[in-house]
């Protein structure tokens, strides 16, 4: 059935962030989502993002939008450091979550916050948006059928130019620093093509408001594959995927934003090819695949163990990086 016979889910969103107007504009190719409300720290700011974009109801409060009876799912763009506590109370005020990535670097938060939706029937993903685009779904096709032999390392990057004074994004209050908002991109795409991690080792460097602003580092996984990524602000924007079997090389342009996908597939014998993906609307992917899992159709939506995998993960980087030490994971 397609997503045009699923009656929409009625959304709201917590925050005027600026990815909202990528959900926006993803919402507005779908059928499957109406965006019926929005909610800001101040009125002012609420009322005048929902007058722009059109969205029927604004509040000044979180709360008010969590009470509104006919808001059937939140998307929750907060601070990183935010997530946890409004995904729970979103849980318990009955409503679906969409919570953006990462959900949380500590691993009993995301299993106390699917254990809360599980028992209150309701529907919750972490989102990553690019795990829905056609390109990462025929990467990990060819991946898996043995296009390219044998996995045995995946080589990342997601840097980009930020030191704007107050970004959230370098406050440690609020759960800042690059593996964070970016580099968890490099962790999670790795983690689709080669399962869980064993072992985690990492370096970085702390800026001036005692946030992480550059990570590199490595992780280990069964069968001797090994990731190696780099993340990082005050750099300049770098996208970058590239998987290496026993018998061929793919590398993906625009892996995150998946705005010019394509892959360069280069085999160990034989003639390499290009071929262009699809391109589709990531965030539009992700709303209809929510759809799909609230009203009970299948789906591939991000669920429980993705998530507490990818928690698992960046608490292993993090405690390595502090560290100076490998760590083991779980």
């Amino acid at each position: 059935m397609s997503e045009t016979d699923l009656e929409p889910i009625r959304w709201g969103i917590l925050s005027t962030a600026l990815i909202n107007t990528k959900v926006l504009r993803g919402a507005a190719l779908t059928a499957s989502a109406e965006i019926r409300a929005v909610a800001s720290r101040t009125s002012t700011r609420a009322t005048r993002f929902a007058r722009e974009w059109g969205i029927p109801v604004s509040y000044g409060t979180y709360d008010a939008l969590l009470a509104d009876p006919t808001i059937e799912a939140v998307y929750i763009p907060l601070p990183n450091g935010l997530h946890h506590e409004w995904t729970m109370r979103a849980l318990h005020a009955g409503k679906h979550v969409l919570c953006e990535k990462p959900y949380s670097r500590h691993p009993t938060e995301v299993i106390d916050a699917f254990d809360l939706a599980k028992a209150n029937g309701l529907v919750m993903s972490e989102a990553y948006m690019y795990r829905y685009n056609p390109q990462t779904l025929h990467l990990a096709d060819l991946v898996a059928s043995g296009e390219i032999g044998e996995l045995r390392l995946i080589n990342s990057s997601f840097t980009w130019p930020t030191d704007a004074p107050g970004d959230v994004r370098l406050d440690p209050t609020l759960a800042g620093g690059s593996l964070l908002d970016v580099g968890c991109y490099c962790v999670n795409a790795a983690r689709l093509l080669a399962g869980e991690p064993t072992t985690a080792n990492a370096q970085w460097k702390i800026g001036p408001t005692g946030v992480e602003v550059q990570m590199v580092g490595t992780l280990r996984f069964e069968g001797d594959v090994m990731l190696h990524f780099d993340s990082g602000f005050h750099l300049p924007d770098r996208s970058a995927l590239e998987v290496v079997g026993t018998a061929g090389t793919i590398r993906v342009n625009d892996p995150w934003h998946c705005l010019e996908p394509r892959l360069d597939i280069v085999p160990q014998v034989g003639s390499p090819r290009r071929e262009a993906a699809q391109v589709e609307n990531s965030y539009q992917l992700e709303l209809e695949e929510f759809a799909a899992a609230v009203r009970s159709r299948p789906s591939i939506l991000l669920g429980r163990e993705d998530a507490i995998g990818q928690a698992h993960t960046l608490a292993a980087l993090i405690e390595a990086a502090a560290s100076e030490c490998a760590v083991a994971i779980r």
